[in-house]
């Protein structure tokens, strides 16, 4: 899931429709665990009846219906839909009316295929008599994801600021699971721990979402904080640590990704992954960015009421991008006191980075503006190791692969390209435990620094 994807959470199409979502089923697919859960307690404390269905179990399904040159994720979301609708038909019988389901599933511009992919699973699910009727919500990079149609209007910006917030904790959850899990007292007691204060956070996004408690909402993120901290065994030494960069949808998805960060944990890692508000924040900075171009280009040819959109545009789009990082802000400022936890890059932080080492543009878009910068922060930041993660044939995650493999090899630094299509290559397990034994190597001759 790639290119100019948003996931500011503003728009629902017009595939919608005008129908009352009140008495229907808004069906998420999973990317991340915990973020999908988090966003279903925002849309049920908004009165929006959301789950999260199950994920991968319907692949053969995906691949069936697909034809092998889509993007992966696509064959895994069509799959995860396919296969829910055919377990709710059997569950319901005759009862079952196609009507009532939404499936959530967002859309974008740029050259990714991610922006074709509700457009096929609409003539996937209309190839089905019984399943015309199952409607399609699509989110729009366009607008930078307005919610139109779902909430009141009136709404719709609380809405907004309660699900990117939920997107923050979701990133924090994660970051404490990655944090622990190398380091627990018990084996097993973090994944179950995490677990538990996923549905926790969930519970609490639906109480207290729609009411923008979000003061509420992080006490009760402290205390989870707090116990994780018990689990960790502070006679075990730090360890080599692994950045993950990549294609978001496969970088999150552990199916996808065969479980990537656990495999490297296995072989002696902590790793840290980047987060999906990461991505939104670009998106957003991505927006304002191309009006303040519009802007000058219009003041520049003495069109003044173009101009004037613009304007409102970069204020609009700018004052997004300040609130988002004032959220972010407030969150990690809560838990670092309490916990060594990665933090989160400014996007403007970014591009200079890529301006300074003078490697790509934001010009360019799509997600290799955030891995190659990534990549150069973590090398910065004194990490032992960096793997991309991608689907195979990924255009931008090629490109990130090309400009940064050099600049590794130089500095010594290992790397490690992973895509993935749903096979089990025999070759990738040695490969991994391979670029772990440089990493410790690394990590030997150089050591590491803190998350903070």
């Amino acid at each position: 899931m790639e290119a100019q994807k948003s996931a500011t959470f503003q728009s629902l199409s017009e595939n919608v429709g005008q129908f009352s979502l009140r008495d229907k089923t808004l069906l998420i697919p999973e990317m991340n665990r915990i973020s999908a859960h988090l966003l279903v307690g925002v849309f049920r404390s908004f009165g929006i009846n959301a789950l999260v269905m199950e994920t991968y179990k319907g692949l053969d399904l995906g691949k069936e219906f697909t034809s092998g040159k889509e993007c992966f994720p696509c064959q895994v979301t069509t799959g995860d839909i396919l296969l829910f609708l055919e377990k709710e038909k059997e569950r319901l019988g005759n009862d079952f009316v196609p009507e009532d389901y939404i499936f959530f599933m967002p859309e974008s511009d740029g050259p990714c295929r991610f922006g074709m992919y509700n457009k096929y699973q609409r003539i996937v699910l209309d190839s089905f008599p019984e399943l015309r009727g199952v409607k399609i919500g699509s989110l729009t990079s366009e607008d930078s994801y307005a919610l139109k149609g779902m909430i009141e209007k009136e709404r719709t910006r609380d809405f907004r600021k309660a699900a990117y917030f939920s997107i923050v904790i979701a990133d924090i959850l994660d970051r404490l699971l990655w944090r622990i899990r190398p380091y627990e007292k018990e084996q097993g007691a973090t994944d179950g721990f995490i677990e538990r204060s996923m549905m926790t956070m969930a519970d609490h996004f639906e109480s207290y979402g729609a009411k923008k408690d979000f003061d509420t909402i992080l006490d009760k993120l402290e205390a989870v904080i707090e116990e994780g901290k018990a689990l960790i065994d502070p006679d075990i030494p730090p360890k080599p640590l692994i950045g993950i960069v990549g294609e978001i949808y496969l970088r999150t998805h552990v199916n996808s990704n065969q479980d990537l960060i656990r495999m490297l944990e296995r072989y002696g890692a902590e790793v840290v992954n980047a987060t999906i508000a990461e991505w939104v924040n670009y998106t957003t900075y991505d927006k304002v960015r191309e009006a303040k171009v519009g802007l000058r280009l219009n003041l520049k040819q003495f069109r003044f009421d173009k101009a004037k959109s613009y304007l409102k545009q970069v204020l609009s789009y700018g004052g997004d991008l300040l609130y988002q990082h004032i959220r972010l802000d407030q969150a990690y400022k809560r838990v670092k006191p309490l916990l060594d936890l990665a933090g989160d890059h400014r996007i403007a932080h970014l591009e200079k980075t890529l301006i300074k080492n003078d490697l790509y543009s934001f010009e360019l878009g799509t997600e290799a503006c955030l891995s190659i910068a990534g990549i150069m922060e973590h090398v910065h930041d004194g990490y032992n190791g960096i793997a991309n993660v991608y689907p195979f044939t990924c255009m931008p995650s090629t490109i990130t692969s090309s400009i940064v493999r050099p600049i590794m090899n130089r500095e010594r630094i290992p790397y490690l390209d992973a895509p993935y299509d749903g096979s089990y290559q025999p070759g990738r397990e040695a490969g991994i435990r391979t670029f772990m034994y440089q990493a410790y190597q690394h990590f030997k001759r150089r050591g590491r620094k803190k998350h903070g």
